[in-house]
Parts: C-alpha cells; structure tokens; sequence
C-alpha cells in the first residue's frame, strides 16, 4: 500500500515468520500468560445479533487455524486463535469466482439470520504498484466483476466495503491521471449496481485519521458516488484509534451530506505505530492489538457499525518479516490476541 495501510486483498496460505519479525511482533506485549486456557474446539458460534447482526465464518481462516492448531496439540494457541475466529469478519471477494463466493457467503450468512460484510477489492491499476498491486485488466473486466458479485448476493443481505484506496489514491497523486476518470465511472457504477439489490448496503472507502483531511477527500467521494451509497468506510486496514476515526469521519460526514460512516476496528486496539520507518509504519507494525469487536452499538449515531474488515493475523505485506499481502501470519495474529487480551479490563 502506498504509505497509508496495508491493504491485504485475499486469504492466502499459511506462513511462517522470519525470527525478525516474530521478535518485532512480541514488541511491548507478553508472548505467555494464565489467559492461555485450554479450550475445546467446539462450533463457531454467531454473535447475539441485537448488538451483532452480521456472520461469523464457521470455516473461515482463523476458525481452520484454530482446528489445525488443536489437531496439532498445540491447544494453548488453538484457544488465544478463537478470540479471532468467533468474530464475523469481512470477506474479500476473489475475481476469479466472484459470483460462486457472493453466493456461498451471503447465502450461509442468511441460513444464520445474519449479514454477510463483503470487500471488493479490484479495481483496475490497484495500489499503484505496492504489495496488493493488481486488480481487473480494465473498465469492462472490472464491471464484469461487480455483475457477478451482484448476482451472487442477489436478494440476500449483504453489507459491501467498496475499493479500498480507490478514491484516496486518485486524490494523492498516486494513480495516474489518465486513469481518473474511468475509475470515477466504474465506482459510481459499482455503487449503483449493488444499491439495485434488495438488502445491500454500501460503504466508499475514504481513507483514515492519519491521511490528509477531509477538505481533500470529499468532493472526489461525490464523484464516486458517495451520494447513492449509504455511506463511508474509515481505517480500513489501519490502526488509528477508534475515537480519531470517528473524529474524521464525522468531520467528513458534515461535508458529503450527513452520510454515515463505519469503522474498521480490527486491529486498532493500541493505536497506531510510531516508530521505524515512517515509509512502511503500516505495514505490519509491531506490538498491535485487536479493536473493538464488531457490533452496530456504537459511540455515536452517525457510525453505523465497528466492523473487522482487514482479517486479523492476515499479512500486509512483505515487510517485518511478513508474507505476501492476505496471507495468514500466525505469529502476528497471536501477538495481535496477546496485546488485546492484556489491555481488556475483563481479562481473566
């Protein structure tokens, strides 16, 4: 990503960490603990759905970590791993079966009574070349793209993150200008599309607390058609705390019509990195911890939900120690359970 996040765009394989970047991880945090109780593997369980509505995976990556954890005998892990997996994260839809993968998630999460959140993540010329470069081939290829997503949610509900970075990375001069007005066009069009569905909901991507200011962003996000959408998205991928994303999305609301905004809260628990290289703090920072847990019952009426939409334990890129971008890490996802655990008053 360049210089703001580390925007990971697809579940990957498991990989281990260079002795680097596990010392890095542990950095202010302890590696062990009586919190490390022995668990049962048990079913992944939704959420009470008056403060959480939305689908926790039963066979998403955490909760096959967890089984594979326990099959090992490593059960200390396996229990730290299942704060993450019994928590509905986002799902990042894959190109290459877009339709199949709309379907199958938003179909189990209405076989629960909840909603499924959804991430596409694809548009052409993608994070400007860093470690989630890529995207669809073109305009068509791209649209193409948010047809099938569309028919595989069809009437189901779905809640939509919509291009992460897309329209920061038109207002930072990242992405060239001969692309500006193509993607102005293929957002708006992604955004009237998917409102066309019965119970879709969608929410632009608009940066986070530590990008810019809003006086820069607004005006591109009525290009994009933030006007149709229900409303933002903020911090995605990041790790400004929960209480300076809000004070920039409320900031921003006041300027693109009182929209409403939600909160990427996943991984912003202790705040965001302030040492090493100001270049890369966003990638992979040591010493994080995980936010708050998702739910619609939040500190103020405009943030319609917290929601875990960057994975937890996913990698941002190629930095620290780190695999490729979207792959699992599960030293970083341990460490990010170990710090968050230890901040929680409740914590046994």
């Amino acid at each position: 990503m360049y210089g703001s996040r580390g925007v990971g765009a697809f579940a990957g394989g498991r990989a281990s960490a260079a002795v680097l970047g596990a010392a890095l991880l542990l950095a202010g945090c302890s590696s062990g603990g009586d919190d490390e109780k022995e668990g049962s593997a048990g079913v992944v369980t939704q959420q009470p759905k008056e403060a959480d509505p939305f689908w926790v995976n039963p066979d998403g990556v955490a909760a096959r970590e967890v089984g594979e954890l326990l099959g090992d005998g490593r059960k200390a892990e396996a229990q730290q791993l299942r704060k993450i997996a019994e928590q509905p994260v986002a799902e990042w839809i894959n190109p290459e079966n877009a339709e199949e993968q709309a379907r199958e998630f938003t179909e189990g999460a209405d076989k629960a009574g909840r909603r499924a959140v959804l991430v596409l993540y694809n548009i052409p010329h993608r994070d400007c070349g860093q470690y989630s470069q890529g995207g669809a081939a073109d305009g068509d290829a791209y649209r193409d793209f948010v047809d099938a997503v569309a028919a595989g949610i069809g009437d189901r509900p779905a809640t939509v993150v919509l291009e992460p970075d897309a329209v920061l990375h038109l207002v930072d001069g990242c992405t060239p200008q001969e692309y500006h007005e193509e993607r102005y066009d293929l957002l708006k069009g992604a955004v009237t599309k998917l409102k066309g569905l019965k119970d879709t909901t969608v929410y632009l991507d608009a940066g986070n607390a530590g990008w810019g200011n809003p006086d820069q962003i607004h005006e591109p996000l009525k290009r994009a058609g933030i006007e149709q959408a229900d409303g933002f998205a903020v911090n995605v991928s990041n790790y400004y705390t929960t209480e300076d994303s809000i004070a920039y999305g409320k900031e921003l609301s006041a300027k693109v019509g009182g929209k409403h905004f939600v909160v990427d809260t996943s991984r912003n628990g202790n705040g965001p990195y302030t040492g090493g290289d100001p270049d890369e703090r966003w990638c992979n920072p040591p010493g994080r911890a995980l936010g708050e847990t998702p739910t619609t019952r939040t500190a103020d009426p405009l943030v319609d939900a917290y929601l875990w939409i960057k994975r937890p334990g996913e990698s941002d890129g190629e930095c620290k120690g780190g695999p490729k971008a979207g792959e699992w890490w599960e030293d970083y996802a341990l460490g990010l359970v170990r710090c968050w655990w230890r901040r929680r008053p409740s914590a046994p």
